[in-house]
């Protein structure tokens, strides 16, 4: 039986420092090769040798890379980056080789915590929800420099819907062709980015309607098409957790505890993990418990206790949390909401 050995991948946008170690932990084979998976995978490949774990960090060329060596048959690993960041950093000397072997030997000692690699499914609706947002968190740049702006002057913008800003703008500068001149190409960046953000939008709402998942997912209280898509996109496979109250501490919706000796004490929430996750959840949760014409249901119920006991803002995290431990649930038992208590599935 051949002896396993274990690699470690530093990786850059154009090279990636490849090195292999042995049970032992001594370094058998260092390089340098192209970023490229393809070309990793034969170089690997061409060593003739058996191998165990093959770890990367998680980063933007990440999934690329590890599609790639699982294709060719490669034990690849894509390890978290803050446990990674908490091993490399005892080295004193940061170098690419430096960091490939230690990785390397956290792939031999079993000292790491794994990524869960999303589908390309996943990845192409997140590439969807994030170029959304990016328009539309643009588009509001380009209104709320404008408000700021034309104040200077005088000229209030009021409050105005969306369909009404251009023409609301326009009708203040119309006296004034100096100030016309630099806010006009501004409104005609806004008009283009609304158009394509609406673009998007369609795509999203498409999108969601031919997906079961999502169908089901919006009968909880709060949860729109948005909400929806983005649970499917970052939870991706309900079997990642093996209970559903893990979803919220994944997520970054429990609070830090700190204890040692006789100290103990529990902070604000963590915060960890995907933001775009729990910024959907809690929008969600203040839809869920502010809108005066939401159904009421047993959620609400309980959210509204928190808020009376521990204010408005706990509420609403506690509710997300706890709107993503039912939005697993359901997903996972292919169930839909249960509005009271007495409800059957």
């Amino acid at each position: 039986m051949s002896q396993q050995h274990f690699v470690g991948l530093d990786v850059s946008v154009k090279e990636t420092a490849i090195c292999v170690v042995d049970l032992r932990g001594e370094v058998v084979h260092f390089a340098s090769v192209e970023s490229h998976p393809v070309v990793i995978s034969e170089h690997l490949q061409g060593l003739g040798i058996d191998f165990g774990r093959i770890g990367l960090e998680a980063g933007p060329l990440s999934s690329w890379f590890y599609a790639g060596l699982v294709e060719a048959d490669l034990p690849a690993i894509l390890v978290e980056t803050r446990h990674m960041h908490a091993a490399l950093s005892a080295r004193i000397n940061k170098t690419d080789r430096n960091d490939a072997q230690g990785i390397a030997q956290m792939m031999r000692v079993g000292l790491f915590k794994a990524v869960h690699v999303k589908t390309p499914a996943s990845q192409q609706r997140r590439l969807l929800l994030i170029s959304r947002k990016l328009l539309q968190r643009k588009a509001y740049d380009i209104e709320n420099d404008l408000r700021g702006q034309l104040r200077t002057f005088g000229l209030k913008v009021g409050t105005v819907g969306t369909a009404r800003f251009d023409a609301r703008v326009r009708e203040l500068v119309e006296d004034h062709s100096a100030i016309a001149a630099v806010v006009i190409p501004l409104l005609l960046a806004r008009d283009a980015l609304r158009t394509q953000l609406a673009r998007l939008h369609k795509l999203l709402l498409e999108a969601v309607r031919v997906d079961p998942v999502c169908r089901l997912l919006m009968t909880a209280p709060g949860v729109g098409p948005v909400v929806a898509l983005t649970y499917r996109t970052c939870v991706d496979n309900p079997a990642r957790f093996g209970r559903s109250k893990c979803v919220g501490a994944h997520y970054g919706l429990t609070p830090r505890l700190y204890q040692s000796g006789e100290v103990s004490r529990t902070g604000r929430v963590s915060r960890c993990g995907d933001a775009m996750m729990r910024t959907a959840l809690y929008e969600a949760a203040l839809v869920l418990l502010t809108s005066p014409r939401g159904r009421w249901s047993s959620l609400k119920a309980w959210g509204m206790g928190v808020a009376r006991r521990r204010g408005v803002q706990k509420a609403i995290v506690a509710v997300a949390r706890k709107l993503a431990i039912v939005l697993h649930r359901m997903w996972r038992d292919g169930t839909q909401f249960r509005w009271s208590a007495g409800q059957t599935a």
